[in-house]
């Protein structure tokens, strides 16, 4: 336990020691264990009629042990006294500080000969009674047993009765900030409490008031907390739906394009088959041309005719092979697509080569139907590239 003792302040002289104080004092934890046990009030617990007029009857197993001091006091003072909370002095604590008020607190000793007069004056005085109950939390307990004990082993009362003005404090401690030990009429009792609450109760006060706007800072900051998440959550919902939005209207556009892109593909396509058609030579008049040593005229002439449609500004080579070993170099544009390269070797007229598909070897990849629409760089055949053809 540590105890620091602040400053020390006599009261009127009496023959006891009437004296008062503010210390800081540390709290055992067995008090806090305290804690958790549920708070009663009055109208919880009261003893029968028949166990105040037969106090044998009360067996100390039957009164629970926040009870014990309010039923020992009423049954041999009455009913008039302050309000002492039937609870632990955690939760008598908690109580003040709720309610933003100090703790009176008061540890009887049955036995002791100065303890009658005080609970019958001073404690039973219609002015104690509306002055504490006005002004303060009031908890009591029996000095020689549970938490009453454990209290006068941490405040080491040198006479009783003794009572003593409580507020929180930081940690585990509590201020003691008036302590009264001895006998004290009713008037002397008001006039100290008054005092304590005029000198030191703005200051706990002020201290309690603090922690709660601390509190409050605290609530406020994780709203606002809570809101900026909830409105960048919301932010991001809105810009993944915007995406969306726009990719499924890209896809719609672009599903349009390759569908007029095949359209305008299968009208410049009939032209081709009806060259190809024409310029169509049997196997066997080939075999005797190449035996003679006749070069094909079909081919060449559709070649040269396709090479005078074409303008300058070729800066991508493509090398295409063909399945029967024959190579063709030709140059395009890299912004031509795909299709330029099947117009292209549609126009050599070759013969055999009419249902087809280009296929790139290293890496492999296929430039079929699909894949006409796209331009030469960015099927990644820019600046130079290598063709088969594979028959289909």
């Amino acid at each position: 336990m540590s105890l620091t003792i602040r400053g020390t302040a006599k009261a009127r002289d009496q023959p006891s020691c009437n004296g008062f104080f503010c210390r800081m004092v540390c709290l055992p934890k067995c008090i806090f264990g305290g804690f958790s046990r549920v708070m009663g009030r009055r109208n919880q617990y009261q003893p029968s009629e028949l166990q105040l007029q037969h106090p044998q009857l009360l067996h100390p197993p039957v009164v629970p042990e926040d009870w014990a001091f309010l039923v020992s006091f009423e049954q041999q003072y009455g009913t008039t006294h302050p309000f002492f909370y039937a609870c632990s002095f955690m939760q008598a604590l908690k109580i003040a500080e709720d309610e933003h008020k100090l703790m009176f607190m008061y540890l009887h000793s049955p036995e002791h000969p100065f303890t009658p007069s005080f609970c019958s004056r001073t404690l039973s005085s219609e002015l104690v009674v509306q002055f504490l109950d006005a002004n303060f939390v009031c908890w009591g307990a029996i000095a020689d047993r549970g938490e009453g004990l454990q209290m006068a082993a941490t405040l080491q009362p040198a006479s009783f009765p003794f009572c003593a003005v409580i507020a929180p404090a930081a940690g585990n401690n509590i201020a003691v900030l008036q302590q009264m030990e001895g006998p004290i009429d009713p008037a002397e009792l008001v006039e100290i409490l008054q005092r304590t609450m005029e000198e030191q109760g703005s200051a706990f006060g002020t201290t309690v008031r603090g922690r709660e706007e601390e509190h409050m800072r605290a609530r406020i900051k994780e709203e606002e907390r809570i809101k900026a998440r909830a409105k960048e959550q919301e932010k991001l919902r809105a810009d993944r739906q915007l995406r969306e939005e726009q990719d499924a209207a890209y896809f719609v556009a672009l599903q349009r394009d390759q569908e007029k892109e095949n359209l305008r593909n299968a009208r410049a396509q009939k032209p081709i088959e009806a060259s190809n058609q024409t310029n169509y030579q049997n196997p066997r008049q080939m075999h005797r041309e190449k035996q003679l040593g006749k070069p094909r005229q079909s081919s060449s002439v559709g070649e040269a005719q396709y090479k005078e449609t074409i303008t300058q500004g070729k800066d991508t080579q493509i090398l295409i092979r063909f399945p029967g070993g024959e190579r063709r170099e030709h140059n395009f544009s890299c912004t031509d697509k795909i299709l330029s390269i099947y117009r292209y070797i549609d126009s050599l007229g070759l013969p055999g080569i009419a249902n087809y598909r280009l296929i790139s070897s290293f890496p492999r990849r296929v430039y079929s139907f699909d894949q006409m629409g796209m331009t030469l760089k960015d099927a990644g055949l820019h600046p130079r590239a290598s063709l088969f053809v594979e028959l289909l």
